[in-house]
């Protein structure tokens, strides 16, 4: 197995599927980018209504339960990495980002997110 291969196959096995419905917003403008439809510890698929640019930077604000956090909402830096039709839902996207969390609590608090809210996803 190639390393492309192998490292495709443990992010894939890394990935949780999201549990909880949250809400994605853009952090400038707070307009809705969509939901949280699985988790990994550096990245998240967005489920959204629109498509977004690919290799484009963005900042994502994600609004927290009292369970992960006492803060309200953390920012992360995340980056598209794909965008694609929803196989199911033609009005619908999927879209991959890579993200950065901006401080060591907020990575923290992704770790939870993660663990509290991501379900393993069965192949």
């Amino acid at each position: 197995m190639d390393m492309d291969m192998e490292s495709a196959e443990r992010r894939r096995q890394q990935r949780r599927r999201f549990t909880y419905y949250m809400q994605v917003l853009d952090a400038n403008t707070l307009n809705l980018v969509g939901h949280l439809a699985d988790i990994s510890l550096i990245g998240i698929r967005v489920d959204s209504e629109k498509p977004l640019p690919v290799n484009t930077n963005f900042k994502l604000r994600i609004d927290l339960t009292s369970d992960l956090s006492n803060k309200t909402y953390m920012i992360l830096n995340g980056r598209s990495k794909w965008c694609e039709m929803d196989k199911f839902s033609p009005n619908s996207y999927n879209i991959g980002f890579e993200v950065n969390t901006q401080s060591r609590e907020d990575t923290v608090i992704f770790q939870r997110m993660f663990e509290q809210y991501g379900v393993e996803m069965r192949h």
